[in-house]
């Protein structure tokens, strides 16, 4: 069972992720990262570039999936550094420290709430994300160029790049690409025709999502549909995890 809310950190979403029977969705791109909890380790888990399988160990997890472009605050670590990896929180952070945070987290009856107070506690003490990259994230989701983009926010096509590597961990052409899928698939899970969903999403027509669903996912839209209904059906019709969910 997935289930989903939003955070009291800006942007950031809390998720609960239990066992249950079926094939476990794959964990797509969404520009996001997240903290995560699992059998008493915090983990992250970079940006995606592809589709992870799900682990298929049947292990609970709960997370906090940041908004495109402000976790490498909050971590201390470029995004680009933590591209299409797990690591351990330990990695990146004392050990000492998240030994504290992970016992928190693991003894508290509420884990989700848990993981977001100690997310909320540090958040305090990092550096506030860049508003510009925020800037950034909600020109291209909706749908914006590249190049309109960089003149809108008053940078160079090669400063855009950079700064962009470091948010979000791909460039501002890969963004957008993932943003567009992502609104289309979430159209996909909501029954809408995959033609109407790719026009509306952005995309030329559907032999244009389809390639993008195969280049960023490897999953055709049929295969995404079915698992996603198979989900759906197995969750009670909670809605299906987009973001890093599994560890891989």
């Amino acid at each position: 069972m997935y289930e989903e809310r939003a955070s009291s950190l800006d942007g950031a979403v809390v998720w609960r992720n239990e066992p249950g029977p079926g094939p476990g969705l794959p964990v797509l791109p969404d520009g996001c990262m997240d903290l995560m909890w699992t059998d008493g380790r915090l983990l992250v888990a970079g940006p995606d570039t592809y589709a992870h399988p799900s682990d298929g160990t049947g292990a609970s997890y709960t997370g906090l999936r940041f908004a495109p472009g402000t976790a490498p605050a909050f971590f201390g670590v470029p995004a680009h550094e933590l591209r299409d990896v797990r690591v351990e929180l330990a990695d990146l952070w004392p050990a000492d420290r998240v030994r504290a945070m992970a016992a928190r987290v693991t003894a508290a009856p509420d884990r989700a709430a848990a993981l977001e107070a100690v997310a909320v506690r540090y958040a305090a003490d990092s550096p506030r994300p860049d508003p510009l990259l925020r800037a950034v994230v909600r020109r291209l989701d909706a749908g914006g160029t590249v190049a309109a983009t960089a003149d809108a926010v008053g940078l160079g096509a090669r400063q855009l790049h950079r700064r962009s590597l470091d948010a979000f961990g791909y460039g501002p052409k890969t963004l957008a690409r993932v943003l567009r899928l992502q609104r289309a698939l979430t159209l996909v899970r909501a029954g809408t025709p995959y033609a109407e969903a790719a026009l509306a999403a952005g995309c030329a027509d559907q032999a244009h999502l389809a390639r993008e669903m195969r280049d960023l996912t490897g999953l055709t839209l049929g295969r995404y549909a079915e698992l996603a209904a198979g989900s759906a059906s197995a969750n009670s019709e909670t809605p299906a995890p987009s973001g890093s969910s599994t560890i891989a």
